[in-house]
């Protein structure tokens, strides 16, 4: 697929790769550049190792259920270079999180782990995706004090956070996760698609030319 040559980040922070509301026609190719651009700056081009995508969250709430929706569609599509954890059938939540990262990090040393998650936020940032360095920290949104996971992290505010937020968790309309959900899945397709075509000679490829 021939992807937009001109791709305007806007609101990045130096920790942000990407950010972009769901609703952009060209919301998953953000975030795909973003997270190639990642992956080749650091190296893991070289080590053609799969891209580890843990999906965190659970259907029992919709406002946390992105990241199982995500697992999900990524484990329909079958994608090579890429193993995922985190589905709606086997799901990675608060209270297997920290056995089930354990056994990732043991399986897949050296790999890069990416971390999916829903979260609430500002209410002007309701619908926004964002790739960002550093691992995810499951829970912080309604206080839990859950283990860190993933070299870097896709996060989609979902809900608008700072009151009840249990409550607003279980009331988050679904459809805005499902269509977070798919661009997200979209996004990690595309960079699976690329992932052979990297090389760790040339620096930053262009990809989207």
């Amino acid at each position: 697929m021939q992807l937009p040559r001109d791709i305007v980040r806007s609101d990045i922070t130096p920790d942000t790769y990407s950010r972009v509301h769901v609703d952009n026609p060209n919301a998953a190719h953000y975030l795909a550049q973003g997270l190639l651009h990642y992956i080749e700056g650091r190296g893991f081009a070289a080590s053609h190792r799969p891209l580890v995508v843990v999906c965190v969250g659970t259907d029992r709430s919709t406002g946390d259920a992105l990241g199982p929706l995500v697992g999900t569609h990524l484990e329909e599509l079958n994608l090579a270079n890429m193993h995922v954890y985190g589905t709606l059938e086997d799901p990675v939540h608060a209270t297997n999180l920290e056995a089930r990262s354990r056994a990732i990090y043991q399986k897949h040393k050296g790999s890069l782990i990416l971390a999916v998650d829903g979260c609430l936020g500002k209410n002007e940032s309701v619908g926004f995706l964002s790739l960002k360095g550093g691992p995810l920290l499951p829970g912080t949104g309604v206080n839990k004090d859950l283990p860190a996971i993933g070299e870097l992290h896709l996060i989609g505010v979902v809900n608008v956070g700072g009151f009840m937020e249990y409550f607003v968790l279980q009331n988050t309309r679904l459809s805005l996760v499902l269509r977070m959900s798919r661009v997200i899945a979209r996004a990690l397709a595309l960079t699976a698609e690329a992932l052979p075509n990297l090389s760790p000679t040339r620096g930053r490829t262009n990809l989207f030319a």
